[in-house]
């Protein structure tokens, strides 16, 4: 029964006690106080529990919310998490088929690599031979290191495309060195002067013989004696000894010295 409706039958009572006997004594109106006293009593403990409860209820509203956020922060980060581990599943079913296919290359790589340094050791045998020990001991090195398990395939092949460059290079540089020649089965000390691979001139050191080299014939000829001030010109130009000029040498064609 509610306060409203104890007070109610608190005054109901009191207005029959006071019909029935006229007059109400001390004692039953301190009863009634007494009683009214009490209920208001226990309205305020229903008052304390219902603010209780709903303090109580008023928190676990907070925490279901406080769950509820934190389970859609969560399902948020796994759905990224997931996207991230399905790219990376996917990152590394390429990179498995990329491995797979640089195998393949590599072993493609290898006879490539064998090819190119044979053939350029063919090339340097039939070219003008300037240089020639140089050439030859690079050919002889990148030989051993193709059968080095230490040096990795792709280093092989980058030495082989150095090698190449290289003997690309020869063909636009101007250059002079001391070297040893055979003439005649004389073994003499000479100059060397080449301009790319169109001109392979030899000089004595004492400036008096010179000769020029005959890629066809695949020998050296003989240089008239007018012609060795432009071939000292040339080899002091090459070491920088002499300012750049113009050069009229000797260039051995199919017909002979010119």
């Amino acid at each position: 029964m509610s306060v409203i409706s104890k007070r109610t039958a608190l005054a109901t009572a009191f207005a029959v006690a006071m019909a029935g006997t006229g007059v109400a004594s001390a004692a039953d109106l301190a009863g009634i106080q007494k009683a009214d006293e009490q209920i208001q009593k226990d309205a305020v403990k229903s008052q304390k529990k219902i603010n209780k409860l709903y303090d109580q209820a008023q928190d676990m509203l907070y925490d279901y919310r406080l769950v509820v956020d934190e389970y859609e922060t969560l399902k948020s980060y796994n759905d990224y998490y997931a996207g991230l581990v399905a790219d990376q599943e996917a990152n590394i079913a390429s990179l498995q088929t990329q491995i797979g296919g640089i195998e393949k290359t590599k072993q493609g790589i290898i006879p490539l690599t064998f090819k190119m340094i044979d053939t350029m050791e063919q090339f340097i045998e039939l070219d003008v031979p300037f240089s020639i020990d140089e050439r030859r001991s690079r050919v002889a090195r990148l030989k051993e290191v193709m059968g080095d398990s230490n040096v990795s395939t792709a280093e092989k092949y980058r030495l082989v495309l150095d090698a190449y460059q290289i003997e690309n290079e020869y063909g636009n540089k101007m250059a002079a060195y001391e070297g040893k020649l055979n003439i005649d089965g004389k073994e003499l000390t000479v100059d060397f002067f080449h301009l790319g691979r169109v001109v392979f001139l030899a000089q004595s050191l004492d400036q008096k013989s010179g000769w020029v080299w005959d890629n066809n014939a695949r020998t050296w000829k003989a240089l008239p004696d007018d012609n060795m001030r432009s071939v000292a010109n040339a080899i002091k130009m090459a070491r920088k000894q002499a300012a750049p000029d113009l050069l009229k040498l000797p260039v051995q064609t199919a017909e002979g010295a010119e």
